[in-house]
């Protein structure tokens, strides 16, 4: 594409430039002739450019030590290429081509050679130029790949170590059921099979609807639930204008598993958690709730709980903000998400 844009460029120059002294010829004769210049002369361009490009400009580049030698040998095949084409211009071009009608000048003349110098050092400098800028480009477009690629890898590590802690706790409260001979038993297995179920195939896809995981959300609690009597309040409060609204998927069961495991968990006495979800417009408006011991844990589990969470947000959306608001006996996290803003991984 460089070459054919070059070569047209340089045929419409030549025939503007000779057209006045080729009077004689017709308009198709006189374009043939500067089609013929250009093509000829292009072969000591071509020579010096490609030489430059992939043997002397690598050298260059990458030898700290004969810099100097390979900077002679370039000017050197400069000069050899400015003859060859002083050569073509007197031995093929004027005699054959033109037919001896335009004005001859001697083979050594300084202005000619200079001319040709220059003709030939800006075509290479064009060329190299522009070889530079694609290398440029395609480095940084493998930059942002491997950069891409290890975010994507650490995005699959955090969801991954999402592993939830209440398989532990629901596996037991099987256990208990089954000792007992609950009617309760099987429903439970069912209830954990449909979430263990879509962690492994749902939950691979990087985005599922709001209604998805809401009803993640619904199975988790109602397994959680199972482990608390009448001492846990708990209510889930959502509205949503739109359930095929795409989401991250288990982005959220995080921030409930955070309220059971440090709020209810560690509670002795009656307790509470409250969740509630509002999308409007791509807007998502997370707050879960939760009471908390007085002398607990101020802060959740921040290795695979919230800091996990915090990252994939990070990670997924370029607008979102998460505020933790602890207190003596409450702990209150609030959740905000523009879904529509994706990171650009």
């Amino acid at each position: 594409m460089f070459w054919l844009a070059y070569m047209t460029e340089d045929i419409t120059l030549i025939y503007l430039w000779d057209k006045e002294s080729l009077k004689a010829y017709t308009f198709g004769h006189q374009l043939t002739m500067a089609f013929l210049n250009s093509l000829i002369s292009m072969v000591p361009r071509l020579l010096f450019t490609y030489f430059a490009l992939y043997y002397v400009l690598s050298k260059l580049l990458n030898s700290r030590r004969n810099r100097g030698q390979y900077l002679a040998i370039l000017l050197l095949a400069w000069a050899v290429s400015t003859a060859i084409y002083r050569a073509i211009q007197v031995y093929i071009l004027y005699p054959v081509i033109y037919h001896r009608t335009t004005n001859y000048v001697p083979f050594f003349h300084p202005g000619w050679f200079m001319q040709l110098a220059i003709d030939i050092g800006f075509v290479a400098g064009l060329a190299i130029m522009i070889k530079q800028f694609r290398l440029q480009l395609a480095d940084r477009q493998m930059r942002n790949d491997l950069i891409r690629d290890k975010l994507e890898t650490e995005l699959k590590f955090l969801r991954n170590q999402t592993n939830p802690h209440f398989l532990f706790n629901t596996l037991n409260n099987i256990y208990a059921l089954a000792r007992k001979k609950s009617d309760e038993t099987a429903d439970v297995v069912m209830k954990l099979s449909k979430l263990l179920r879509f962690m492994l195939y749902e939950a691979k896809n990087p985005l599922i609807k709001i209604s998805d995981e809401v009803r993640i959300l619904d199975d988790y609690i109602e397994l959680e639930k199972l482990r608390y009597n009448d001492r846990l309040t708990l209510s889930f409060i959502r509205e949503i204008d739109d359930e095929n609204e795409p989401i991250a998927p288990l982005l959220l069961i995080p921030f409930v598993e955070n309220a059971f495991k440090h709020g209810a968990s560690e509670s002795r006495f009656e307790s509470y958690i409250n969740i509630d979800l509002r999308l409007q417009n791509g807007i998502l408006e997370f707050c879960v709730e939760n009471t908390k011991e007085k002398y607990g844990k101020g802060l959740n589990d921040e290795n695979i709980g919230l800091t996990n969470v915090r990252r994939q947000l990070e990670l997924i959306y370029r607008e979102h903000t998460v505020s933790i608001n602890s207190e003596e006996t409450l702990f209150k996290v609030n959740l905000v998400i523009n879904l529509r803003k994706y990171a650009n991984l």
